[in-house]
């Protein structure tokens, strides 16, 4: 089965421009088109975009993504690469998370004070 660009915006959240851009800047294998010439994807290409949304939405580049992507085109052999890759990606993420949890504390702690003098 595969969808027309408009389904792939639908079902992923990407606009057209970011799809073009991201098969552009290699991180889509290339995209088949229909005989009139219109992009046509695969669930492949679902599972993939999917994936990299996540990479995106939790801070990695698009320099990393694409380093990704061309590991995982390689085969097998970059499995350790990569496991590596997303190991020290996810301790960004947590890093982040912390950082945030702490800025959150320091608000809602501004929020409890503007509370106080109101009472």
């Amino acid at each position: 089965m595969d969808y027309s660009i408009e389904d792939i915006t639908q079902r992923t959240g990407f606009s057209k421009h970011t799809l073009r851009y991201y098969e552009k800047a290699g991180l889509l294998d290339p995209i088949d088109r229909n005989s009139s010439g219109h992009r046509r994807y695969t669930e492949q290409d679902i599972t993939r975009l999917t994936f990299l949304s996540k990479l995106r939405t939790t801070g990695m580049g698009i320099q990393d993504m694409r380093l990704y992507i061309e590991l995982a085109r390689q085969g097998e052999s970059t499995q350790m690469e990569r496991q590596r890759m997303l190991e020290r990606h996810h301790q960004q993420v947590l890093d982040q998370i912390a950082e945030l949890q702490d800025a959150l504390k320091a608000i809602e702690y501004k929020i409890q004070l503007y509370r106080k003098t109101q009472n």
